[in-house]
């Protein structure tokens, strides 16, 4: 693995277990920066520790590899890992006794990072940072309804990640968790004011956006401030985020086969139409879809190295080093005693 080799904008999805001959050729291509991990690709830990492994060494670069590993029904590694509740859980547990609640949501996030760090997993797209609002995507992802709430808990879990020694990744900005759509199959249009979007969904990404490694837009047109969806608009990448905010981290665009990211045409004119309003990088996490954009792609787009490779996570010790700390070991069985929980 030559960790000085470039990196491009796309991070991509794989077909299985173990790396085809067609993966390797996709991995190798300049265009491609990372990898997003799906259950299909998972059989057992060792198993994953192989082909993280695999996926460096064959590549021939730091690529960049990551899951979502959000706990509920957002989390792609089952066995062998400790089951996490979806973040509603904490919400609930932060309304009846806050304390509680912050600290759950730190062993939550630490938990989360340092399973998936000891196996070769870089990052975690997580926290989700949108409110629970009526979305039927978002629901028992997010900590809650209210932005304070979200935003207090949402500071402990990535603090969890970061003594993890995970980056983070805040989604989906500006936020996803008002409208009921659900952009993986629908157009997604939130026709509410800005006033009232600052005042409520932006309210957590507001809060802790300098402690956000990466940024993930959501596929949500919000026509009171551009007509295209957020991953699409410079509005709201480089004048809010970037100059308003004075945001400096990564900023990736959510897959690109959704449904709601077909309104830029064809796959690369989504690809183009993402970096030209200012995101880093981009999601296709279909992997025929990720070969078949390769293909038309003679080189990489845009240079990514600097945006992905300070994503790169950092673990210092091995999984079998860690199960001898007795703390860690109370850590994951308060998080596993959740599921049986009244806040369940």
């Amino acid at each position: 693995m030559n960790e000085t080799q470039k990196l491009g904008p796309l991070l991509i999805g794989i077909a299985g277990t173990e790396l085809e001959p067609q993966d390797v050729e996709s991995l190798q291509h300049p265009a491609v920066g990372g990898v997003v991990l799906f259950t299909r690709n998972y059989a057992s830990p060792a198993q994953l520790q192989d082909l993280t492994s695999a996926i460096r060494e064959r590549s021939g670069r730091a690529l960049l590899i990551t899951v979502d590993h959000e706990g509920g029904r957002v989390q792609r590694f089952r066995e062998g890992f400790t089951p996490l509740p979806p973040l509603a859980v904490l919400g609930r547990m932060y309304q009846e006794r806050a304390e509680v609640g912050l600290d759950m949501a730190y062993r939550h996030g630490r938990v989360m990072a340092t399973e998936l760090l000891v196996l070769g997993v870089d990052m975690s797209f997580a926290p989700v940072l949108d409110l629970d609002r009526g979305s039927r995507v978002i629901g028992d992802r997010s900590f809650g309804s209210d932005p304070a709430a979200v935003a207090a808990l949402a500071g402990h879990y990535l603090a969890g990640m970061h003594d993890a020694g995970m980056k983070t990744c805040g989604k989906h900005f500006p936020g996803h968790g008002s409208v009921e759509a659900d952009s993986h199959t629908d157009d997604v249009v939130d026709a509410r004011p800005l006033d009232e979007i600052l005042k409520s969904d932006l309210g957590p990404f507001a809060k802790v956006v300098q402690e956000l490694d990466s940024v993930m837009m959501a596929h949500v047109a919000y026509p009171s401030v551009d007509p295209e969806p957020a991953g699409y608009s410079k509005r709201w990448i480089i004048e809010m985020l970037r100059q308003e905010w004075g945001y400096t981290g990564t900023v990736l665009s959510d897959d690109l086969v959704m449904h709601a990211a077909l309104i830029a045409g064809k796959l690369a004119d989504r690809l183009e139409a993402a970096l030209h309003a200012g995101c880093d990088a981009a999601l296709v996490c279909d992997p025929e879809s990720a070969r078949e954009l390769l293909q038309q792609l003679g080189d990489a787009p845009a240079d990514a190295t600097a945006a992905l490779s300070r994503l790169h996570g950092r673990c210092q010790h091995t999984a079998a080093e860690i199960e001898t700390v007795g703390e860690w070991r109370h850590w994951k069985q308060s998080i596993r005693d959740l599921e049986h929980s009244k806040w369940v």
